[in-house]
Order: structure tokens, then C-alpha cells, then sequence
């Protein structure tokens, strides 16, 4: 009877505590978890940016090497075509001369479109560049 008593005594610890155990290793969708998809085009694709002054101040866009800086007034739309797809590693730089920082919302709008939406931002430094990869990636910097 004693072994019987020891054996389930030894079988209840083993295994209360695997049972109580939540381990973050269990396997899963990430449907919720993921946070949104990156946006890509194709390589070698000809874009389009669209970018919207969504803040109260004016704000200067640049293509550098290929423009001079640009205001866009508040509420102000700019479309910037981005050549034949044949430039490589194109950046799109923005920012507040008054030095507030910027955060850059980014979306395909469709399939040749980048949207940019540029607001307000409480957290320095903030966005200052779009950057379009040869293989088609957009970065936010």
C-alpha cells in the first residue's frame, strides 16, 4: 500500500505542474498577432507617390538629385512619378523647418500607387525619408 501511496504521490508532482504551465511555445496562426503585411511592388515597377500634408504647417518634400525641396502646404496633395523603374534605391526625404518631428503613414493606394500621408508626430526624431528598394520593398526612415 505504501508503494501504491508513493507511486501516485510522485505521479501527482510530475504532473501538476506541466498541466498548470501556459508555455508561449505553443504553435499558432498569427492572424492577429502579425501586424500588417510590408508593402512591396514589383522590381523594376514604375510608381507613382502620392504624397498628403496632413499636418497644420508647411513641409518640404525632395527627390534628392532629381528635385529642388518643394513646400506642400497643409492639406496640399503632391503625385511624384518615379521614372521608367530604372532608378535604383529611390529616397524620398520630407520634413518641418521648424525641426517638429513627422510620422509617415504609407499604403498601396493600387497597383503602380504609393500613398505617403505625412502628420504630426509627438516623438522625435520621427520619419524623415521614403525609401523605394530595387526589389521593390518600401522602407520608412
Amino acid at each position: 500500500m505504501s508503494k501504491f501511496v508513493c507511486a501516485t504521490l510522485i505521479a501527482t508532482a510530475l504532473l501538476l505542474p506541466s498541466a498548470s504551465y501556459n508555455s508561449p511555445a505553443f504553435a499558432g496562426t498569427c492572424a492577429s498577432k502579425c501586424g500588417p503585411r510590408p508593402i512591396q511592388f514589383s522590381p523594376g515597377q514604375r510608381i507613382q507617390v502620392k504624397v498628403v500634408n496632413r499636418t497644420p504647417r508647411v513641409l518640404i518634400i525632395q527627390k534628392p538629385s532629381s528635385t529642388n525641396p518643394i513646400p506642400l502646404q497643409p492639406g496640399q496633395e503632391l503625385q511624384i512619378n518615379q521614372g521608367d523603374g530604372t532608378e535604383q534605391n529611390v529616397s524620398l526625404l520630407f520634413w518641418d523647418d521648424t525641426g517638429l518631428p513627422l510620422k509617415a503613414n504609407i499604403s498601396k493606394l493600387n497597383f503602380g500607387t504609393l500613398g505617403v500621408e505625412l502628420r504630426p508626430n509627438w516623438y522625435a526624431p520621427g520619419d524623415r525619408a521614403i525609401y523605394i528598394l530595387d526589389d521593390g520593398r518600401i522602407e520608412v526612415l
